[in-house]
């Protein structure tokens, strides 16, 4: 039985070291050919350690390619602004959807389950007709405001908040502070771990998103960094070695947010309501 136990675990961990490698590389590689230049790349040779190592790469991206620190403003100024606007108001639809009685909740309820079934391509369209009447083209809160609310994370804020401890609202109630002070004072830093593991979510949805601004915007100023990684690409050759620099930068707030979030992250997707 040991042995079983034991050869059990040597596959598994086989086929996780294996993922890993099949993972990992294709960042490594794209990591070294950030540091080489052009023609380097395009021999087609699979080395991780740049024969002509290089930083170029990084100072055309940041001071030859004028608008690039300004992509990357955008992004951190829609990716960080979403983030938190989604955080707030999902975790209040949630809670009112766990705690709250009230007509037509299960109506309401109902039909955020049929949102997250439509696919976001049929809503396109509309979505650029309404900004178009709003005036919203080309600018923030046309990127921002349609996607503050993500009926997953109402739901999924729904089913956290429901295993939550009614106790503490009970004690919290008892010494005096209303509905909202509860849920501001109590509720929502007892939330972090959810919190945190929405935060990861919503933002990687915001920093990769591609799609909503290609067909929103039209002014190089207002791109993302997603947009604007495809500048790079010319109709008859394609600047890899700026491509690879700028996907690095592009990488790495989404490390540092997986890094600062990741302790609260597995407890969070748990839904556990308390300790």
């Amino acid at each position: 039985m040991q042995r079983k136990i034991r050869f059990s675990k040597i596959f598994l961990y086989a086929i996780l070291i294996l993922y890993a490698v099949v993972t990992v590389l294709p960042f490594l590689w794209a990591l070294s050919s950030s540091f080489k230049p052009l023609s380097e790349i395009l021999e087609g040779s699979m080395n991780f350690v740049p024969k002509n190592f290089t930083f170029d790469n990084y100072r055309q991206i940041f001071v030859e390619q004028a608008l690039f620190p300004r992509w990357l403003l955008n992004s951190v100024i829609i990716g960080v602004v979403g983030t938190s606007l989604n955080l707030l108001f999902n975790s209040m639809a949630g809670y009112a959807l766990a705690r709250l009685s009230f007509p037509g909740k299960n109506s309401l309820f109902i039909l955020i389950l049929a949102v997250l079934m439509i696919p976001a391509q049929v809503t396109m369209i509309p979505n650029y007709l309404i900004l178009k009447t709003l005036g919203w083209l080309n600018s923030y809160q046309g990127l921002i405001v349609p996607g503050m609310v993500n009926a997953t994370f109402i739901f999924m804020m729904r089913q956290f908040f429901i295993n939550f401890p009614k106790e503490l609202e009970e004690a919290a109630a008892i010494d005096g502070l209303s509905r909202f002070g509860t849920f501001f004072r109590i509720v929502l830093p007892l939330a972090r771990p959810a919190l945190a593991a929405q935060a990861i979510f919503v933002f990687m949805g915001f920093w990769n998103n591609f799609m909503g601004p290609l067909v929103i915007l039209s002014d190089q100023e207002m791109f993302t960094l997603p947009i604007g990684l495809n500048t790079f690409k010319d109709q008859y050759v394609s600047y890899w070695n700026l491509i690879m620099a700028a996907s690095m930068v592009f990488t790495l707030p989404v490390l540092v947010i997986y890094a600062f979030f990741n302790r609260y992250f597995i407890k969070g997707i748990t839904f556990t309501g308390g300790k």
